[in-house]
């Protein structure tokens, strides 16, 4: 059964460090269709409401996407991380009062990164897009963040400015994946050392729900501790590297084995963040449990998820577009699907950058 027929099935239903390998993992020889991820896997801009923009700086990786909601739509947001970036989630919990937001701020620079969600902010307040009170537009923009200081030189960090351009270039179109916005800086596979690293992106992907009218799509930035690995076949495909550069540590094998049981926690700083969307109408508790849903797409994805030295936070967004009624249920099952993808799209539509290989470079594809 293929994601599709899964989809319409349940609706219907309802710093270096001295490495001794002990097993190498080469990256498999996978066409990319192996992956998932071959040809167009569509994007979350596939689901009407939302437009996507990018800045990416030019003087190191590191940038800002954004995106808009023009008509506005409600969310939900859950944070599996231990060390996560984030403003204005409090306000999509279920028992606070606001129920709709205007857009989300995704960027690099850790938490000197937060303040361009004050550029897109100011952008939307501009197009007079926000929740009009007392005579004000009021724009509602979440935010989260990934630690990417030490790609490049970390004293250059997105800014309001940044936010405000990124949201300038913000469209309806196909999603620019890979090194670019708040991707540019994405790694992952760091447990062993930055330089062990492989490089990472940003990746997106969505689906048309049989014939239902549902559509469900997926954006994500992976800058994981862990390793990325194929679903299918349980294969890593970008994480920490052996001394060879081309062959894989294997993280989680090696925590099984031992490493770092018994040692205190090391101050990593890494974070997966991302946003499910979907055209079905949903209040703020179902979207919630919809992102808390989507976070299998990571488990399946990522070995190691949501440690200690991770700020996973992932956001679930509906523009009810859709009259139809959808359950909820179903659909974070199908965003868990379609955020796997996204995230394998994060791996290899990378390239390499800051000394660092990408999955293209180490696979040869």
């Amino acid at each position: 059964m293929n994601r599709r027929e899964f989809g319409t099935v349940l609706l219907g239903a309802a710093g270096a460090t001295a490495i001794s390998p002990r097993t190498v993992h080469a990256i498999p020889s996978l066409q990319a269709d192996a992956l998932g991820t071959s040809g167009d896997a569509g994007g979350i801009t596939d689901v009407e409401g939302i437009s996507v923009g990018h800045f990416t700086d030019k003087r190191r990786p590191t940038g800002v996407t954004a995106l808009l909601f023009g008509k506005g739509a409600t969310a939900g947001v859950d944070v599996r991380g231990s060390a996560p970036g984030t403003s204005e989630t409090d306000l999509l919990n279920p028992v606070h009062s606001n129920h709709e937001i205007h857009g989300i701020a995704f960027a690099g620079g850790s938490g000197f990164g937060l303040v361009s969600a004050s550029g897109i902010v100011r952008f939307l307040e501009e197009k007079g897009i926000g929740t009009h009170f007392g005579g004000y537009v009021i724009p509602i923009v979440p935010a989260a963040i990934i630690f990417d200081l030490p790609v490049g030189d970390g004293k250059i960090r997105p800014d309001a400015e940044a936010g405000y351009e990124a949201a300038k270039a913000a469209t309806a179109g196909k999603v620019e994946e890979g090194n670019v916005g708040a991707g540019a800086g994405a790694t992952v596979g760091k447990a062993f050392g930055f330089n062990r690293a492989t490089k990472t992106g940003l990746g997106t992907a969505s689906v048309k729900v049989g014939d239902t009218g549902v559509v469900v799509g997926a954006l994500v930035i992976v800058n994981a501790l862990g390793d990325v690995v194929n679903p299918k076949t349980g294969q890593i495909i970008a994480g920490a590297r052996n001394d060879d550069g081309k062959t894989f540590i294997d993280t989680a094998a090696k925590i099984r084995g031992g490493y770092g049981v018994l040692e205190p926690p090391k101050p990593l700083t890494n974070t997966t963040i991302g946003v499910v969307a979907t055209n079905a109408a949903f209040d703020k508790t179902q979207l919630t449990k919809i992102a808390q849903m989507a976070h299998d797409g990571l488990a399946r994805t990522i070995n190691p998820i949501h440690t200690l030295y991770d700020g996973d936070t992932l956001f679930a967004v509906s523009t009810a577009r859709l009259s139809a009624k959808a359950n909820h249920g179903a659909v974070g099952a199908i965003a868990a699907e379609v955020l796997a993808t996204a995230v394998l799209r994060a791996v290899t539509q990378a390239t390499a950058a800051a000394g660092l290989p990408s999955y293209r470079e180490i696979s040869g594809k």
